[in-house]
């Protein structure tokens, strides 16, 4: 536990935490507040506000000065962020600004981790680090949510509790993580904007037309289906809402390694992979609409655990391409617009959401299917016509 990775891997473990305590709330917010499910979403997207600028401002930033000074000024961020939600429980207004600054957290936080994961997992072979910084976010991601929910669900004053956890995470995190070493070389000259990555054609089109479903499944799995079951599990349903987004990220932490030696020999693969398990996953939520009592609460478990597999996966081979199409000094700032591009994903079921009283949800979940084959599908044509778009460089 002690060794240097691992005491940054729990730093990240517990913003992931914070990022996603938010998950199982809106049945509580309902009944103390009379939030309706738009507004919680907007609520819970509003994340990505703080999230986008941090990541790439911050990833910057820990190209030139260093990994430790971003991730150390994280910590007071996250612990804020978890204040703010608490004290929303009287004010409203404050849980979207606790949620930005959980999201301005978790940007500081992913570039900059996630190159420092990298440098610090040098011996260990090529995608550990991005195999355990993976992990770590997902681990992280998953048990926000499910501990969020099971404080919810049987403790008292859960608007206050799921919070205070969290800010004693934080804490352990801030002294594990004080004297982790640093060697990022600081780049010595100012450089300009453009990152290299960006005029990179294996990223442009193996990476970018896919990357939002990264977390367009893993969302849509946590946010989207429970309320679908809301009256069959109605006396445990802030519970069942955190088990379902646990059982979707931790089944994406423990599929990485996996998918980590996928993704190790072909990337492009590990694509194909992590895609069609996802489509499976949407085809197993559209089952929602013909099923109904406990059948239903199967059925979306099912999907739960085939688009936690698809996240995983998709996750770890984005950020192994990553590792291998990125300069050393633009690490993190390629691993930030990588995270950029994987939580646009976070509107999908807010979109979803607009959609299904008119459409349904069976037809929503289909064409979310059929839009992540076609972001395989651009890569794979670009390949196909001499773009270079290789597995490995």
């Amino acid at each position: 536990m002690f060794v240097p990775w691992a005491r940054l891997s729990f730093a990240v473990f517990a913003v992931s935490w914070g990022a996603n305590q938010f998950a199982p709330m809106q049945l509580v917010y309902r009944e103390h507040l009379g939030l309706g499910s738009g507004s919680f979403t907007a609520m819970l997207g509003s994340y990505i506000l703080g999230l986008i600028p941090a990541l790439l401002y911050f990833g910057r930033v820990a190209d030139r000065i260093g990994r430790r000074p971003v991730i150390l000024a994280m910590v007071p961020v996250s612990i804020a962020s978890s204040v703010v939600l608490l004290l929303g429980a009287e004010l409203p207004l404050l849980l979207y600004l606790g949620r930005v600054l959980a999201g301005l957290a978790s940007g500081m936080a992913f570039g900059a981790g996630t190159a420092w994961m990298k440098e610090l997992s040098a011996d260990a072979g090529a995608g550990v680090g991005a195999r355990r910084a993976a992990v770590s976010l997902s681990a992280g991601f998953g048990c926000g949510a499910l501990f969020a929910g099971l404080i919810a669900q049987w403790l008292p004053a859960p608007e206050l509790l799921a919070y205070v956890v969290h800010i004693a995470l934080m804490a352990v995190a801030l002294v594990l993580v004080w004297s982790v070493p640093d060697d990022h070389v600081p780049r010595t000259v100012q450089g300009s904007w453009r990152l290299s990555i960006l005029s990179n054609p294996r990223f442009r089109w193996g990476v970018v037309p896919w990357a939002p479903w990264v977390f367009g499944c893993a969302t849509v799995s946590f946010v989207t289906l429970p309320p679908l079951v809301s009256d069959t599990v109605s006396e445990v349903s802030i519970a069942f809402t955190g088990t379902i987004a646990a059982l979707t990220l931790l089944t994406g932490a423990l599929i990485q390694p996996l998918a980590r030696r996928i993704a190790r020999h072909d990337e492009s693969l590990g694509v194909r992979i992590g895609v069609g398990i996802g489509v499976l996953g949407f085809a197993a939520g559209a089952g929602t609409a013909y099923t109904d009592g406990p059948w239903s609460v199967v059925v979306i478990v099912a999907a739960a655990v085939l688009l936690g597999a698809g996240y995983g996966i998709l996750l770890i081979s984005g950020l192994v391409a990553v590792e291998h199409i990125a300069p050393a000094d633009e690490l993190a700032q390629s691993v930030a617009v990588f995270y950029c591009l994987i939580y646009l994903g976070f509107a999908v079921p807010f979109v979803i959401s607009l959609a299904a009283p008119h459409l349904g949800f069976g037809a929503c979940f289909a064409a979310a299917a059929a839009l992540m084959c076609a972001g395989l599908a651009i890569g794979r044509i670009h390949a196909a016509t001499g773009s270079p778009v290789e597995a490995r460089t």
